[in-house]
Parts: structure tokens; C-alpha cells; sequence
């Protein structure tokens, strides 16, 4: 009877051995990977920094940032599926079955999530051409905003509300990009037909070279006010077009001083800014001879009355 409850003991004593040694292995397994993760971000955010060290061009800066959030997300997965595979392993789960029946169900799954497929696809190249980057203003897909984010899956995107628009890479066929090298704030500038165009030239050039003697101004603007000209005869005004050539995502805040500084020059100057003008006929003749007709002012109409 001893002999047989040693025996029994030492069965039970070798089980949990097995499980100790077992659950010691998994346990390493994971803080091994914990590790891995942890140096792979501080080596990549070290490699970002040396990269930017005395680095002053704001594209590049922007450039790799995008790069390192993706190399951090490429890496995650790829010690998620090791450590998975060595944990399962360890468990005494063949993983070969696994990897055969994942490539079998891949190829069914695949045929299901061509658009997932594609999303990673097109991730790489906008990736790999440098279309889009962190911190960009862009429009894909029929949204714009400032990208705050930039996967191989998708773009997620901030509008000028607030709101948040995840973009699936896949559904990207076209980019513009508002941020690359410099813009231009184009300007239409509309006044009344009897003002004098050279004189309407004048004030908008003084308002401009004003506007780049501005201390807070100077460094986004450039280059001095390009005037295209007389841009179209509209129905109550003349519009003329004019444009800054600007530091990237400035032409909204240049665009908008400029059009105050130029309301209050204008308003100094006796310059009218027009409004919509409406001639109104009580009828006509045949051959077109009916004056227009003329409206008495209110006090008149009283008076009459």
C-alpha cells in the first residue's frame, strides 16, 4: 500500500511539475514579448528623434511621425502572432493544423474581405509615396480635415467642427493635400462698377504690403499680393482676383485679415462694396419704350397720402 500511494503521489507530483513548468514558460513567453514591445517602441521613437535631431523642414518632421506610428502598429502585430504561436505551442496545441486551416479559411475569408485586403494594400502605397502624413490637412473620400491618425486600414481625419471621419484607405482613389510645400490665399475682391479698378489696385497692394509688415503675419506670407485682375463682370459688382502665396495651412488666416484690413481701407477710402441692385418695370410696350419705375421714398408716400 506505501509503495502504490508513492506512486500516486509522485503521478501527481510530475503533473504539476509539468503545469508549473508550463505556466513558468508562458509567463515568460509574455513578459519576454512585454519586453520586446517596450524596446521596439523606445528604439523606434529614439530612431524618430535622431532623425529629427537639427532637422527643420516641417514636412519631413511630419513625414516621420507618420512613419513611426506605423512601424509601432506593424511591430505590435507581429509579436502579438509570435507570441501567440509560441504560447499555444507551449500549451501542447500543434500550431501546424492551425496554420493549414487558417490557409484554407484565409482563402474563403479572403473572397469576403477583398475590401480589407484592399484597405492594407492602399495604406502601403499612399504610405510608401508620401501622399498623406500625420498632421496634413487633406480630402479623400469626399471628407477633409487635419489627419490625426494614418493606418495601413484607414486615415482618421478632424473637420473644422470637431467631428471625427475614419476613411478606409480602400475607398481612397483620389488625395488633395492642402499642406504640402506652400498654398496660395485666393482672394475675390468685388466692388462697385462706378470705383476706379487702378485705384481699387493701389489700396489693395498698401493693405497687402501692411499686411507682410505685420510682425505676426510676416512669416507666413511668402511672397507680396499677386493681382490676376478684372475676374468677372458679376451683377452688381466687379470681382478681381488676387492671391498670397503662404506657408502651409496659412491661407485661411491670411485670407481672412487681409479682407478685414481691406473692409476698414475701403470704408475709409469711400470705396462701396456693392450689393445686389434690382431695376423693377411696371410693364412694357411693344416696341419697349416703358421708363422704369420709379419708387417714391417712404416720407413721400406719406405726405401724398
Amino acid at each position: 500500500m506505501p509503495a502504490d500511494y508513492l506512486k500516486i503521489a509522485e503521478t501527481y507530483l510530475g503533473e504539476w511539475r509539468a503545469v508549473t513548468v508550463t505556466a513558468l514558460h508562458v509567463l515568460l513567453i509574455l513578459g519576454l514579448s512585454w519586453l520586446a514591445l517596450c524596446v521596439s517602441r523606445k528604439a523606434v521613437g529614439r530612431l524618430r528623434a535622431h532623425m529629427q535631431n537639427g532637422l527643420d523642414d516641417l514636412e519631413r518632421l511630419k513625414r516621420l511621425n507618420t512613419l513611426e506610428q506605423v512601424f509601432r502598429y506593424i511591430i505590435a502585430v507581429i509579436v502579438t502572432l509570435v507570441t501567440a504561436m509560441l504560447v499555444l505551442s507551449e500549451v501542447g496545441i500543434s500550431i501546424a493544423p492551425i496554420l493549414a486551416a487558417a490557409g484554407v479559411l484565409g482563402i474563403a475569408v479572403g473572397f469576403g474581405a477583398q475590401s480589407l485586403v484592399k484597405d492594407y494594400f492602399t495604406g502601403l502605397f499612399l504610405l510608401l509615396e508620401n501622399q498623406v502624413r500625420q498632421g496634413d490637412v487633406v480630402e479623400v473620400a469626399g471628407k477633409g480635415g487635419l489627419v490625426e491618425e494614418m493606418t495601413l486600414r484607414y486615415i482618421r481625419l478632424r473637420d473644422y467642427e470637431g467631428s471625427v471621419h475614419y476613411v478606409p484607405n480602400g475607398t481612397i482613389t483620389s488625395v488633395t493635400n492642402r499642406s504640402r510645400g506652400f498654398a496660395y490665399a485666393v482672394i475675390d475682391v468685388s466692388v462697385a462698377y462706378r470705383e476706379d479698378v487702378d485705384e481699387v489696385y493701389d489700396m489693395m497692394r498698401k493693405v497687402a504690403t501692411d499686411l507682410r509688415a505685420d510682425p505676426e503675419l510676416a512669416a507666413k506670407i511668402v511672397d507680396d499680393l499677386e493681382i490676376a485682375g478684372v475676374d468677372q463682370w458679376a451683377d452688381s459688382a466687379v470681382v478681381i482676383r488676387c492671391r498670397f502665396k503662404v506657408m502651409p495651412l496659412e491661407q485661411w488666416g491670411v485670407r481672412r485679415e487681409f479682407l478685414y484690413r481691406l473692409k476698414k481701407a475701403f470704408d475709409a477710402a469711400g470705396i462701396e462694396i456693392p450689393f445686389p441692385h434690382l431695376t423693377v418695370y411696371a410693364g412694357q410696350n411693344k416696341d419697349g419704350t416703358a421708363p422704369p419705375l420709379h419708387l417714391l421714398p417712404h416720407s413721400a408716400t406719406s405726405a401724398a397720402r
